[in-house]
């Protein structure tokens, strides 16, 4: 269950808070979490851009799986981008490429679909909407994609790990201890610590803020 955050924690809140702020507020581009409804292993992407704006639609897929990106709507300007998971390399460039992707995917991790604006539309900031439809299909694919970011905390699977400066108790000496993050986007995530002694506590953020924490009593 979920308890206050105590006063012991503040700094190591911060700390993993700048771990876990979204793209955004790092590089000016808007980010997003893709998920899946349960059962589903697509869904359609709908959203707006004006002028020099650019949309990141971020979503995990597993190696082997086939991922299929198509734009159905959209103002003509409206292009997208394919990244691989730790590249700003384009696998498919909209631009170039034409408004449909689809391919086997070497390696498993989280993969970015980049809506951008070209030419005129650029420039003068005008106002365009799009839909882009996206499947992974291959079961593995869908699974990791629907799941949510607080189910992967649980079963260790992170977007990001390290060790962060840490304490069991107030006014005892700060040590490292092991983290482990699995976002949402947008500021959302799940922060695993593991503790000293070996126990897990878990930290929730939204937005880029702490809100609560799965503690035990003694804590």
């Amino acid at each position: 269950m979920k308890h206050p955050i105590r006063p012991w924690l503040i700094c190591l809140l911060s700390m993993l808070a700048l771990a876990s702020a979204p793209l955004s507020a790092q590089t000016g581009i808007t980010q997003h979490q893709v998920q899946f409804a349960k059962g589903k292993s697509g869904t359609t992407i709908q959203g707006g851009l004006k002028g020099g704006e650019i949309v990141d639609y971020r979503l995990r897929a597993a190696a082997n799986q086939t991922m299929k990106v198509r734009k159905v709507s959209g103002d003509a300007p409206v292009f997208f981008n394919v990244l691989a998971p730790g590249s700003q390399e384009a696998l498919f460039v909209g631009s170039r490429d034409g408004d449909a992707f689809g391919g086997t995917l070497s390696v498993g991790g989280e993969y970015t679909i980049r809506v951008y604006q070209m030419g005129n539309a650029k420039s003068s900031g005008q106002q365009s909407s799009f839909a882009i439809e996206v499947a992974i299909s291959g079961g593995a694919g869908a699974a990791a994609a629907s799941t949510s970011h607080v189910e992967r905390a649980g079963q260790g699977r992170f977007d990001a790990s390290g060790k962060i400066p840490c304490a069991q108790a107030a006014g005892q000496p700060m040590s490292q201890c092991d983290f482990g993050v699995a976002r949402a986007g947008a500021g959302t995530a799940a922060v695993v610590v593991t503790l000293a002694d070996g126990r897990r506590r878990v930290i929730y953020f939204e937005k880029g803020k702490a809100t609560g924490a799965d503690l035990s009593q003694a804590d």
